[in-house]
């Protein structure tokens, strides 16, 4: 499995900007498309909310994509 660190500078960031800012997609769209897919799990839950709330501790799969928030 590969492992990605995301450092959060702020509050939260969208899931759908989330997979953009660490490069697996292309732009937000792509990243609601990867969303509604059901391909994407936080805290090992599946998460069908494109713009859910991404606070630092949260961890988000894709595949076998770990991303690991942290805060800044």
């Amino acid at each position: 499995m590969e492992k990605v660190s995301f450092e959060l500078h702020g509050e939260f960031v969208e899931l759908n900007q989330l997979l953009k800012l660490v490069g697996l997609c292309d732009s937000g769209g792509a990243g609601k498309q990867i969303v509604a897919s059901g391909d994407v799990k936080v805290d090992g839950k599946q998460e069908l909310r494109k713009t859910a709330k991404i606070r630092a501790g949260q961890q988000v799969t894709v595949g076998d994509i770990r991303i690991s928030v942290e805060g800044a």
